[in-house]
């Protein structure tokens, strides 16, 4: 029977503890220890009971336990020293935001991300990309960065993992209790939910904005689980990627426009938007719509602005991992849209597809159509930067992929909400509290030499200890569900040894990420890990994707070898991988395992948070860890190949796998002094430490992105708008003519001092003739570009120097110069092209405009004159394709 009426009871808090409430509802306890202790010191057994949920767990205790607190002097002392802590960091001045550009009126960025993993009780995340988000708020926190987040919440959120008796993963989504987690609705001064409306192909659709709390950030979350909404339009909000691709399309929309008006709602517009993966890419379509609505700017216009003012960070290094949505969809449900920017939904997929100009009828592509409208676009680690510009080459046709606009801000994670409280004490006495304050200063992390050995060692053994401890509780309560009997549950009670090298393995469970790889020779690492007095064992969790049963295989798999009477002590698989089993984990193994088939992973995030506490990384060169490992941090499986047979690369990797652990890390672990301890690992973990915290946390990353991205934004954006938006307008209209007059630019023969050698060091003169096309000296950048030539015929590793215009020629052809040094030994080349040049473009390549050419003056390479030939065909030799890329990228038809 439903209730005719609801409501929400509170516990009656005394007065002199109501600041608890307040405590609650702001997560900066997720990371700091002191306020947990407090809520821990309340009543510790509920504090577990309840998920670490400080707000659900305050409506559990008993009333006569809040009166007893109110008069515990030693509990209120605790109290009012934590909440003056808030207070002081609420109300702090000097963050490294004001002291570096000033106060902020507003917000200066608005995050948009489809996932935030804040805390283990408000479950709206599924995995690395929701960690990431929510360190990035919590690091913008922590520096002052004025920064807004926008997301969803999810009535249900992620699923829950459970495994049936033969180690199948099966899947349950309790559903979201709003009124017990840290979070608040918005209200106007009448009290009521402020509501936005988003129209989903015909019908308005009502979200109310929830506000959580991150320190000194504010989250908006938008939620279409209200009554004035139609039953399928309230699901849209139902849980994280869930339901179809209609079902996606929705949310994006509710996220991307619908976060925009909750904004202006809240009159928390921002000046600077950051989309964290294309799920928000329709942000631009409504950003759009505002700067033509409020300013009159024509669309081309209102373009330059946004895009200039636009961040877009991709975390997916292959195509299938990308949101496309078919034409049928688009025009029911953008079609609104298209028609108050005044385009036709053609020009919208053209934009939103590959290759540039492509098929008004191919999917929109929400990945391609964020780059389109963003000023800067990164990869997330320095070899996905790669993979992203080989990847998305096609939107740059003519452009070599290492010029491609697409740079790389290599990930981090949030030190404060990953280090263990035992090893952040021991921070606080040799580091000093600056490291928590300012984990990028290399300087601090320097002391982690300092560290007694010994200190060191025995904190390390405690975290050891304690993930034994969690991992036995866990694995008996995942027997017991299963209907295990008393005898299984007891000796599930008992597996682990705490002083066993210990190695983790803990994320999602897609093939690419070769979960198994370990188990590949089940003989060998029998012997391995129950080698007498040198036992090693091995924690596994993760989820795989609901409807993935290759990923569910994977699983069973582990399950099935762990139960292996060999193997049943020393391999453990524990099930619903979240926040708590992360931090067990990473906090507690000796080693953290990573073996992604190269160049797969983007970046990973959890063997920085390993790191930080002190454990040693074993990884495939892939992601981070390509740009981390040194012989003073950890150890590499294999040397980087990348091999086009997959099967041979799992074989030949899951030996070297083997034989690191058996030559390199089991002996080191192992090998102890005449006190115990064993002095060349806790050396390796010492220089770990210093090497690694002060380069992958999520303040350096935050930094970075302030530095060469929100700032140069900001002020890209300002000089756009000045004197009535002059900038914009002249930036546009460039734009147009450039285009319009690029099919007639040329670079014609010239002529060359070098002959067939040239000795190193010398300079070579290079002289070129361009057909301008009727654009200014000014307008272009000719450039020299040059490189050795490798056994292909192509250059590589090239560099690109502008020429100097010299007097024209009779016809208008402009004569150009320029001298390069040739470095080094070895075959060498060069050819000349032609980029716009305008002070207000963001990258030399924006446009995707080149021109080269047509042979190499002087050259003496047949090939080389038919490559040259080739990449002018592909730059400019399409002139109506280079028209309609043009007017797709200012989403305009004509």
């Amino acid at each position: 029977m439903k209730p005719c009426y609801s409501f929400h009871v509170r516990p009656r808090t005394p007065e002199r503890i109501a600041a608890l409430d307040r405590l609650a509802r702001n997560l900066r306890w997720s990371w700091h220890h002191e306020t947990i202790s407090l809520f821990r010191r309340l009543d510790r057994d509920r504090w577990e009971e309840t998920g670490h949920n400080p707000v659900l767990m305050l409506g559990l205790v008993p009333q006569e336990r809040l009166e007893e607190a109110a008069r515990d002097e030693a509990f209120l002392a605790h109290l009012d020293r934590v909440t003056s802590d808030l207070d002081d960091y609420l109300g702090h001045a000097g963050t490294w935001y004001r002291k570096n550009f000033g106060a902020a009126p507003g917000p200066a960025v608005a995050y948009f991300s489809m996932e935030y993993g804040l805390t283990e009780c408000l479950p709206i995340y599924s995995g690395g990309l929701g960690i990431l988000a929510s360190d990035h708020l919590k690091s913008a926190s922590e520096l002052g960065l004025p920064l807004v987040g926008v997301g969803l919440l999810y009535q249900k959120g992620y699923f829950r993992q459970y495994l049936n008796a033969e180690g199948w993963q099966k899947e349950s989504q309790p559903e979201n209790d709003f009124s017990t987690m840290p979070l608040r609705l918005f209200r106007n001064a009448a009290g009521e939910p402020i509501t936005i409306g988003v129209d989903l192909a015909g019908r308005m659709a009502r979200a109310q904005l929830w506000e959580v709390a991150v320190g000194r950030v504010t989250l908006v979350l938008l939620d279409t689980n209200v009554p004035q909404n139609p039953r399928d339009i309230q699901d849209i909000t139902d849980a994280l990627y869930g339901g179809d691709e209609e079902t996606r399309l929705r949310q994006e929309i509710v996220l991307g426009v619908g976060g925009m008006r909750a904004l202006d709602a809240l009159g928390l517009r921002a000046r600077v938007y950051h989309m964290n993966e294309g799920h928000s890419a329709f942000v631009a379509l409504e950003r759009l719509r505002l700067l033509m609505s409020e300013h009159g700017l024509s669309l081309d216009e209102a373009f330059e602005v946004a895009r200039a003012s636009s961040i877009f960070t991709t975390h997916t290094p292959v195509p299938a991992g990308i949101d496309v949505f078919p034409r049928h969809l688009t025009e029911r449900y953008l079609g609104s849209y298209c028609r108050d920017l005044g385009i036709a939904v053609d020009a919208l997929h053209r934009l939103g597809s590959m290759p540039a100009g492509g098929d008004p009828d191919a999917p929109l592509n929400m990945a391609v159509l964020a780059i389109r409208n963003s000023g800067l676009t990164n990869a997330v680690s320095r070899i996905h930067g790669r993979v992203s510009r080989a990847m998305w080459t096609r939107l740059w046709p003519g452009v070599p992929a290492d010029d491609l606009p697409i740079t790389h801000v290599t990930n981090g994670v949030h030190p404060g909400s990953w280090i263990s409280d035992d090893l952040r004490n021991l921070f606080d006495r040799y580091l000093g509290p600056r490291w928590a304050e300012e984990p990028g200063d290399t300087r601090i992390w320097q002391r982690a030499a300092q560290i007694p050995a010994e200190e060191l060692w025995r904190t390390h053994e405690r975290r050891r200890e304690r993930l034994v401890a969690f991992a036995r509780r866990r694995l008996a309560a995942q027997l017991r569900s299963r209907g295990a009997g008393s005898a299984e549950v007891a000796a599930g009670a008992e597996v682990l040894d705490p002083e066993a090298l210990t190695i983790g393995f803990a994320r999602r469970f897609a093939t690419y990420k070769r979960a198994t790889l370990l188990l590949r020779d089940p003989e060998r690492l029998a012997r391995l890990v129950n080698a007498p007095g040198r036992p090693v064992q091995v924690l596994y969790a993760g989820k795989a994707h609901p409807r993935d049963d290759e990923g569910k295989a994977l699983i069973a798999e582990v399950v099935r070898l762990a139960r292996r009477p060999e193997f049943r002590r020393r391999i453990v698989f524990l099930e619903d991988y979240d926040q708590v089993v992360a931090r067990y984990l990473v906090q507690g193994v000796d080693v953290w395992l990573n073996t992604p088939r190269r160049p797969l992973e983007a970046s990973g995030t959890s063997g920085m948070k390993a790191a930080m506490n002190g454990a040693l990384n074993l990884s495939v060169l892939d992601g981070w860890w390509d740009e981390a490992c040194t012989p003073a941090t950890g150890w590499a499986i294999g040397n980087g190949e990348e091999d086009s047979d997959p099967a041979e690369q799992d074989r030949v990797e899951a030996g070297a796998l083997y034989d690191r652990l058996e030559r390199d890390i089991v002996p080191l672990f192992y090998e102890r002094g005449a006190d115990g301890l064993p002095r060349g690992w806790i050396d390796l973990m010492k220089s770990a430490i210093e090497a690694l915290c002060p380069v992958f946390n999520t303040n350096r990353m935050v930094h970075e992105y302030t530095r060469a991205g929100y700032r140069p934004a900001l002020e890209r954006r300002e000089r756009l708008e000045a004197d009535n938006f002059r900038g914009a307008r002249e930036l546009a209209a460039w734009r147009r003519r450039v285009h319009e007059a690029w099919p007639g630019v040329r670079v014609e023969d010239g002529g060359t001092s070098a002959g067939p050698e040239v000795i190193s060091g010398d300079e070579v003169e290079v002289n070129a003739l361009v057909t301008s096309g009727g654009l200014g000296p000014e307008e272009l950048d000719v450039q020299v570009y040059y490189g050795r030539v490798n056994g292909a015929g192509d250059i590589e590793g090239a560099q690109a120097v502008s020429m100097t215009a010299g007097p024209s020629h009779a016809d208008g052809r402009l004569r150009y110069s320029a001298r390069i040094r040739c470095e080094r030994s070895g075959r060498s080349g060069f050819t000349v092209r032609v980029l716009p040049r305008h002070a207000a473009l963001t990258h030399p390549q924006e446009t995707g405009l080149i021109a080269w050419a047509s042979c190499v003056p002087g050259g003496h390479h047949e090939h080389d004159r038919d490559r040259n030939r080739d990449a002018n065909r592909d730059g400019d030799g399409d002139d109506n394709r280079n028209r309609v890329e043009a007017e797709d990228s200012a989403l305009i038809t004509r």
